[in-house]
């Protein structure tokens, strides 16, 4: 019943009615001469709202002329039932729900109205302009206008013969507790899980992101019968050249985007692929913070919910959509980009169970993305430690090459210098031995002594001469073994015979076990080499062995292998110093040092001559106590080998 002359009014009225008495208030405001606002609830679905406005609906007509406001609330009683059949699913333009309708004219009541809604949207953004301009523009309707709207609302409100309300027919109806809804609903459930699977499994099978992504919209597009299906990505979040540093959401706007992805029913459908972004996108920027919260954008109808938006409408226009649905790709709790439904011929009143669907493709879209990103992570790393590797081994390579040309440098030159050294040193070792034979009356025994130090100092620069042209040659891998056979006994002996005099010199007493069977004695290597090895390890256990102390060679054949053992009761060496006897230009480092001359070489170059007969070599020492040398020599076969480094 009208409350006012101004036919304001309060009552509970089917959808239908709602609906049809909205339809006559947009009629009156394109009506009107001057510029009218017309808004809907719809210009609701792209921000987020509190709870009571979610279940409220609403027309407002604005102009200097004329202006209404229609709000209606649902009724408590049906609300469960709205729950199995959303106020948008209407069957044959019916349903059961009904609203508690209020409609008023009043200018202060509209501006409180519009104040509410201004408030909903951040005071910097235009549609918050805009509607405080309308508000502020607010007048009493036209006389005229008013009369005219208020015979148009008779109609409707007039009660027909019976004291109903004109209300559709509910002949053709059908009846709403059918079990053919339930039914449907869920064999389209079962189809939306199919079509989940099946893009699931595609992320499981394929690493190709563009594979995952072209093949999904493709598939999705088809079931929800959509006019066209695009992904939006953010150029700052493209997942080849992701940065950790992401803006913040609210500086969002000063990055593009652009259309990666896109599936159309039919190629008269306008392509929006790569498109890239205009500058009133970056206006709306405080919703891409409500995107990355998880808001589902939903517009039913762009022309209502973009009606204060001249951009993006335009933008929205040009691209021939009418109705859109847009669900947030999040990666790393990060916005990567929108999954965007389209229909592009007329409005579409989207239902929850598209929503839900085009939310759970955007999630595993997700996936996809967060799979390709650890796929092209570990890529990434593996190249660059390939890289690494390749760049370490070069420089191993480099170095090695410098080490071995400064090695055959160093060689070269002392083998120059030994070989040049070796001419005078002859002439002084034969001159000095020379005047040690002459007789005694024509050289004085100062004078004979001084060239006996001459002879012995000769002596023993020519062997260190010929120990460093020997190592050279090893190093160089210029040295041969003249392999020929010969007895053990024999150079044991000789070796022994030749050292007797230096060691009874020492008041050393120097001794041969032999325990080798005479029918093994025959044995195949370098001779020359043998000698030389037990003459520098004999010599050195003499060297540091006190007087009346013992140094024996014991010699013996295992398995056509020749040991040799050198064991004296010298000053010994400690455990931490014995890898250092083999090196080159090594002494001990004991008191002993200083008594004791030599350059370190005769180690070394035992033990280099060993492993050049492929044999090995090791010692036990004790300080105070003595060491124990021991050389295993394998018989060579009966020809030359070459040495190797």
């Amino acid at each position: 019943m009208l409350s006012s002359p101004d036919l304001s009014f309060s009552r509970n009225l089917p959808l239908v009615v709602f609906s049809q008495l909205g339809e006559l208030l947009q009629q009156m405001a394109h009506a009107v001469e001057t510029a009218a606002l017309v808004l809907t609830e719809a210009i609701l679905s792209r921000i987020r709202v509190p709870v009571e406005w979610e279940r409220q609906r609403f027309t407002l007509v604005v102009s200097e002329r004329f202006s209404a406001l229609m709000v209606g609330e649902q009724e408590q009683e049906n609300r469960l039932w709205e729950e199995i059949i959303p106020l948008n699913q209407v069957v044959d333009n019916y349903t059961d729900s009904s609203l508690h309708t209020r409609l008023t004219f009043d200018a202060e009541a509209i501006a409180s109205f519009i104040s509410k809604l201004r408030d909903l949207f951040g005071c910097d953004s235009d549609t918050y302009q805009h509607l405080e301009h309308y508000r502020q523009i607010l007048k009493p309707n036209d006389a005229t206008l008013q009369s005219q709207f208020s015979l148009l609302l008779l109609e409707y409100l007039l009660p027909q013969p019976g004291g109903e309300l004109a209300t559709p027919t509910l002949a053709n109806v059908p009846e709403i507790y059918s079990c053919q809804p339930v039914e449907d609903a869920l064999k389209k459930q079962i189809s939306q899980e199919r079509l989940l699977n099946q893009v699931t499994t595609k992320i499981r099978k394929s690493l190709d992101l563009s594979v995952i992504m072209t093949t999904a919209i493709a598939q999705v597009r088809e079931f929800l019968e959509l006019d066209r299906l695009v992904i939006y990505k953010f150029e700052s979040s493209r997942v080849n050249n992701y940065n950790p540093l992401y803006p913040r959401m609210q500086d969002l706007q000063k990055y593009g985007g652009c259309i990666v992805y896109e599936a159309r029913a039919t190629d008269t459908i306008p392509s929006i692929l790569h498109y890239q972004e205009k500058s009133c996108f970056a206006k709306n920027s405080p919703c891409w913070e409500k995107y990355r919260q998880g808001f589902t954008l939903v517009v039913d109808d762009i022309e209502k919910t973009y009606a204060l938006e001249e951009c993006l409408l335009d933008f929205l226009r040009q691209s021939q959509v009418k109705a859109m649905l847009a669900a947030p790709i999040m990666f790393e709790d990060k916005l990567w980009g929108l999954l965007i439904a389209h229909q592009c011929y007329s409005p579409h009143q989207w239902t929850e169970s598209e929503k839900s669907l085009l939310n759970s493709i955007a999630e595993q879209l997700a996936i996809a993305i967060h799979q390709s990103e650890l796929m092209r992570s570990l890529t990434q790393e593996k190249q660059t430690l390939e890289q690494r590797v390749i760049e370490r081994t070069m420089a191993l390579r480099d170095a090695l090459l410098a080490a071995e040309a400064a090695s055959r440098l160093r060689n070269e030159f002392l083998a120059t210098i030994s070989h040049e050294l070796l001419t005078p040193l002859t002439y002084v070792i034969g001159m000095s031995s020379t005047l040690l034979r002459w007789p005694l009356g024509e050289l004085s025994q100062r004078q004979r002594d001084y060239l006996q130090t001459i002879h012995d100092s000769g002596e023993h620069l020519l062997d260190m001469i010929n120990d460093i042209l020997d190592l050279s040659q090893i190093e160089a891998g210029k040295a041969v073994l003249n392999i020929a056979e010969f007895s053990l006994v024999k150079i044991a002996e000789n070796t022994i015979e030749s050292l007797l005099d230096k060691a009874q010199t020492e008041q050393i007493s120097l001794k041969l076990d032999l325990q080798i069977d005479p029918s093994r004695d025959r044995f195949t290597a370098d001779v020359g080499r043998v000698e030389q090895v037990l003459w520098n390890l004999l010599t050195n256990a003499i060297k540091f062995t006190p007087e009346g102390g013992n140094v024996t060679l014991r010699l013996w054949v295992e398995d056509e292998t020749a040991i040799f053992q050198i064991e004296d009761t010298g000053i010994g060496i400690s455990e931490t110093q014995i890898p250092l006897l083999f090196e080159k230009f090594q002494q001990l480092d004991t008191p002993y040092r200083r008594r004791y001359e030599g350059t370190g070489l005769g180690l070394a170059l035992t033990k280099q001559l060993v492993e050049l007969h492929r044999g090995r070599i090791e010692v036990e020492s004790t300080v105070g106590i003595g060491s124990i040398f021991t050389v295993w020599i394998p018989s060579q076969p009966m020809r030359v080998l070459s040495a190797e480094c």
